[in-house]
């Protein structure tokens, strides 16, 4: 049989070609994946490290940028007729303000030099309680200001070192010619600081009545101190919010009111002469703690034990009243048959008090918080001493809810505001405003001097550090010259949001401050060191006259906050940035 022919091609074997050699561009020996790491971190040979890294001007660049953006979301909010800003969470809660501070806490900034500008505006909330805004506003400015400089080639040292020096004279001209002793306007100025406060927030619609609820209800908490400085301790005034009415119909309450209500329908309304017991555990029917156990063998014993579990209760209660007390709070529960005692003994019972509202019941009444009526012996005891004292406890009812009301604390005066409003955005941002008016009637109190609002200190400043700058003849000098432009961002931004032309505005300020500081003749231009922006008419007016004022420790402070911020930013020429490692399974 002959064989079918082959159709499969038959080649013989070959040599393969030897592989090119290698070229310069293409390494061997793992030496690629070590490089690239080094491009990672901009080819400093931080080898071994996983990450990105950059310097110099492209990490300025990026730290001005991010504080630009945040200033540029608070900006609209600044002054008297500034724009409310709407924040809504990742659960939905809305909250409409134009508080600084407050819209920044919610950003949840994630930018490292972002953060420095809220914990800024947190601080100065912290320090004075007014002028987040604009702290927040000059801070970016100064940044930017101090980057163009660094792009003409002058070294950050020496951009810091003349920011550091403005910051001193300017400081140093607010207390010696701008501010004015409060001693010569008397109340009239607390009223005026607390108007100008709240000109750019939701109580604006009715100034002269919570202007004069904010001056009374600071003036009520006045004490003391072991040095005799006068201090006035916010934390005395509770501010309540209850929904319904309008906000004209909010009120002063002389006394400290609590969101609570008494235990039981069949307790007393008032009592006079409180006596008021604070605890800070369970009125109920004992119980044996975690992990005892009793084991019972005679049943009958059983209602002697349960017996003298009300027995021991009853004998608490006893030793409470024996003491003298009749108004009883506690931030836990109280049980139906500690009720029936304490209404036998015609005392009030109020339970659930939050842990906060308890110590400051404490201190207003000169009580102590008992947490246990175990004494050193190991016996129980309940002492008068504990005890605090007011002049009457009473329950009144607001709204939909009943307050418990403190009146005439013995050790402390206190005092609480209600705020009646529509809804609970405008509650919250009442409560928000009235406390920025307190705060600064409490450092206008403290301090006891004042300065011009409206942008007056501001372009004034800008004046002085110009020619203060021409003055030296160090490099510094671009620096102060840089830093007095920066200070009229804030006229700039108040004239800008009231919808009038900002250069002509700021123009004819700058003018009216150089006339007062330039002219052989001071006391011809003296009025005009006070010149400010009247922002309703858009015209140039006197703010002291027109009680435009602000406390002139808030001012000091906010330029120095800024500048501090500024230069810590400045400071920062190198990010590296580590990345995660990967979890290996």
């Amino acid at each position: 049989k002959r064989r079918a022919p082959c159709t499969a091609k038959h080649t013989s074997p070959r040599r393969q070609p030897p592989p090119p050699p290698a070229r310069a561009s293409q390494p061997v020996c793992g030496y690629t994946q070590t490089h690239k790491t080094m491009e990672g971190f901009g080819g400093s040979g931080l080898t071994g490290l996983e990450g990105n890294r950059r310097s110099g001007q492209d990490v300025r660049t990026q730290n001005v940028m991010a504080c630009m953006a945040i200033a540029n979301i608070v900006k609209t909010s600044l002054g008297p007729v500034g724009l409310d800003k709407m924040l809504v969470d990742d659960i939905g809660d809305t909250t409409v303000t134009n508080d600084g501070a407050t819209i920044l806490n919610l950003l949840e900034v994630e930018h490292p030099a972002g953060r420095v500008l809220v914990e800024l505006a947190q601080l100065q909330d912290k320090e004075v309680g007014d002028g987040t805004t604009s702290v927040v506003i000059l801070a970016a400015e100064l940044l930017r200001r101090a980057n163009d400089l660094v792009g003409m080639k002058i070294h950050p040292t020496s951009i810091i070192s003349g920011y550091r020096l403005a910051q001193k004279e300017a400081v140093k001209y607010i207390n010696e010619r701008l501010s004015t002793k409060v001693d010569k306007l008397g109340r009239e100025a607390l009223i005026n600081a607390a108007k100008t406060s709240m000109s750019s927030k939701i109580l604006n619609l009715d100034p002269d009545f919570f202007a004069s609820m904010a001056v009374d209800s600071v003036l009520a908490v006045k004490s003391v101190n072991s040095l005799g400085q006068a201090k006035y301790p916010l934390k005395a005034i509770n501010i309540l919010k209850a929904h319904g009415k309008s906000s004209g119909e909010s009120r002063r309450i002389n006394g400290y009111a609590l969101n609570n209500q008494r235990a039981s329908q069949a307790m007393p309304t008032t009592v006079n002469k409180a006596k008021i017991a604070l605890l800070d555990y369970d009125l109920r029917k004992f119980k044996m703690s975690l992990g005892v156990q009793v084991i019972v063998t005679d049943p009958t014993k059983l209602q002697a034990i349960r017996d003298r579990e009300e027995d021991i209760m009853k004998e608490r209660i006893d030793m409470m009243i024996k003491a003298g007390a009749n108004v009883v709070l506690t931030t836990k529960g109280i049980d139906d048959m500690c009720m029936k005692y304490l209404v036998e003994a015609g005392c009030i019972g109020c339970r659930r008090v939050k842990k906060d509202d308890m110590k400051r019941i404490a201190k207003v009444t000169g009580g102590q918080i008992v947490v246990s009526l175990a004494n050193m012996d190991g016996d129980e005891s309940f002492e008068a001493a504990y005890l605090g004292a007011a002049e009457s406890v009473y329950e009144e009812r607001c709204g939909d809810n009943e307050l418990l009301i403190f009146e005439g604390c013995a050790s402390q005066r206190a005092g609480s505001i209600l705020l009646r409003g529509a809804n609970e955005y405008t509650l919250d941002e009442m409560e928000r405003a009235l406390h920025d008016s307190m705060s600064c009637v409490k450092r206008v109190l403290e301090s006891n001097d004042v300065v011009p609002g409206g942008g007056a200190v501001e372009a004034s400043l800008s004046i002085y550090l110009e020619n203060f700058a021409h003055t030296l003849g160090s490099r510094e000098q671009m620096a102060i010259a840089e830093f007095a432009q920066a200070l009229l961002v804030i006229p700039k931004t108040l004239a800008i949001n009231a919808a009038c032309d900002a250069t002509e505005l700021v123009a004819k300020l700058r003018a009216d401050h150089h006339h007062a500081q330039q002219e052989k003749d001071p006391a011809k231009f003296k009025e005009r060191s006070s010149s400010g922006l009247n922002l309703t008419s858009g015209a140039i007016h006197n703010c002291l006259a027109a009680g435009v004022i602000e406390p002139s420790m808030s001012k000091a402070k906010s330029i120095s906050f800024a500048t501090e911020a500024a230069i810590t930013i400045l400071r920062i020429d190198d990010m590296i940035t580590i990345a995660k490692k990967e979890e290996q399974g």
